[in-house]
């Protein structure tokens, strides 16, 4: 037996023993008919970015054969309206097995697959998100050779009472503990339950943001999870926030991904954190230690489209609330090393020499290992307004024209924009100064989207009639003037963020 497999919190894998990407239907109705499984659900993302349910009762194993193998119609102009018109509407529902798990909250035995949509051609719907990221996946690969990875981190505010005992640090809760911290079993629970969908999760902690408002304490929280295909990342994030939002409801709690909740605390981002590999290695670093060149050609691509990279990854106008000086959030297109204050940062790698497991526990023997697999580069301007398949699909494309640009300007590129300071500080006027910024509201990152669209929507990755349905959403906050108005009137912070409260 397989320990890995063994081990895997996800019942249908732990059961089948199988890789995921190996499930087929068979196994499906096996697993149905040894664990008593009464239902099967239906998910997807729609075009507002949450998650849809679709019900079916186990009445017989002939029907149950018939849903997995054929799957079911559902109301595309209902899913995606800015896409699918009334009178020609129709979509199918096909699982995908991979995704397969039992449903952690309900009390009858419930298999879930995330699925994907189909045309009445038994083509792939163009404008699914889904099908985009597939499309970037793929065209990357073709283009480049390489496999393109991420991995996202999902920050959140958890409300609830206020507590007098052992009262927080405002603004001071990075990975606190308890009893300063009080809401890390729910935390806890959530990684439970999220692995139980298949979410491989890296860790998880409290964060920063810590306030209390109108009686009530807000807690920041983080979940981050371990490098692995675009489209597996995408659905981790996706059924993350599902289960968070669930079981927040099941302890009578509130929870938000909102970017901004108030004006001067911290909001709340989804960096997402790249790798490059060739025939299964990461080559993020170079054989010497350091990033290697192919890393910066992607990176160059990302500063590059990054103003139009906020159009799928900071869709409401409390997104750019969030994008300010000193709060941790970009503001200038620039990437460095270690840089919280960049738009694109490369986190400390494990790429010492140093055998730090033997310099803190003596008893153990130094050993040698590799661990160049860990190294990553990570967009921080996105947020959970997202729609998380476009913007995987976004900063695939992105990467890859950086990788398609002649290899010299590429490298200019990454250079002239590389930072290795705090550019929002005083002394740094001048550097700043020469930086580009990103937008500042809805109505900019959709204007930076119109002017590059044709990279997104070469070789059919991005389909026209997609992004301008993300430019209609975008222009329709008619925001340009916004950061002046709350200016001018707290209140209307306040009314912004109870409007898009629940976003995502």
């Amino acid at each position: 037996m397989d320990k890995n497999l063994q081990l895997n919190p996800n019942e249908v894998v732990a059961y089948l023993q199988k890789d995921p990407s190996q499930f087929t239907w068979q196994d499906m109705l096996n697993f149905i008919v040894d664990n008593d499984i009464r239902m099967i659900d239906f998910m997807y993302p729609a075009e507002d970015g949450r998650v849809k349910t679709l019900n079916f009762t186990i009445n017989s194993l002939a029907y149950a054969e018939t849903i997995l193998v054929e799957g079911e119609r559902v109301d595309g102009s209902s899913l995606f309206p800015s896409f699918i018109e009334a009178g020609n509407s129709d979509l199918y529902v096909i699982p995908r097995y991979r995704t397969a798990f039992v449903d952690p909250f309900t009390d009858i035995p419930t298999l879930c697959f995330l699925c994907s949509f189909f045309t009445g051609n038994g083509k792939p719907f163009s404008c699914a998100p889904y099908a985009t990221l597939m499309r970037a996946s793929d065209e990357f690969t073709r283009s480049t050779g390489l496999t393109f990875e991420a991995m996202g981190e999902l920050e959140y505010y958890v409300i609830t009472e206020s507590e007098k005992l052992f009262p927080a640090t405002d603004q001071r809760g990075y990975h606190e503990s308890e009893p300063f911290a009080k809401l890390n079993d729910f935390r806890r629970e959530c990684m439970d339950r999220v692995a139980k969908t298949g979410g491989q999760i890296k860790y998880g902690h409290s964060e920063v943001g810590n306030f209390t408002l109108d009686g009530k304490i807000y807690e920041q929280n983080e979940i981050e999870f371990l490098p692995c295909p675009l489209d597996t990342a995408a659905d981790q994030l996706l059924l993350a926030k599902w289960v968070i939002r669930n079981l927040a409801w099941q302890w009578g709690l509130d929870v938000s991904f909102a970017p901004k909740i108030t004006v001067g605390k911290a909001g709340s981002g989804m960096h997402i954190h790249m790798r490059l590999l060739k025939d299964g290695r990461n080559v993020t670093l170079a054989p010497g230690g350091g990033l290697s060149d192919i890393a910066k050609r992607a990176i160059a691509g990302l500063l590059e489209m990054a103003p139009a990279i906020t159009a799928f990854g900071n869709k409401n106008p409390t997104s750019y609330f969030r994008l300010v000086p000193h709060q941790e959030a970009p503001t200038n297109v620039c990437w460095g090393d270690c840089n919280r204050s960049a738009l694109v940062r490369v986190p400390l790698g494990w790429s010492s020499g140093t055998d730090m497991c033997s310099a803190a526990n003596p008893q153990i023997e130094s050993t040698e290992r590799d661990t160049t697999g860990k190294q990553t580069f990570e967009m921080r301007c996105p947020d959970c307004s997202a729609d998380i398949y476009q913007l995987m699909a976004g900063l695939c494309v992105a990467a890859r024209y950086g990788l398609e640009l002649p290899e010299e300007e590429a490298l200019r590129i990454a250079a002239d924009k590389y930072v290795d300071t705090d550019i929002h500080r005083p002394e740094n006027a001048a550097r700043l100064a020469s930086l580009a910024c990103l937008p500042t509201c809805c109505a900019e990152s959709a204007d930076c989207l119109e002017r590059l669209r044709s990279v997104f929507e070469a070789r059919g990755v991005f389909q026209p009639r997609m992004i301008d349905g993300i430019l209609k959403g975008l222009r329709r906050f008619q925001d340009s003037d916004l950061h002046e108005a709350a200016r001018k009137d707290p209140d209307l912070m306040r009314r912004l963020v109870d409007e898009y409260f629940y976003c995502g």
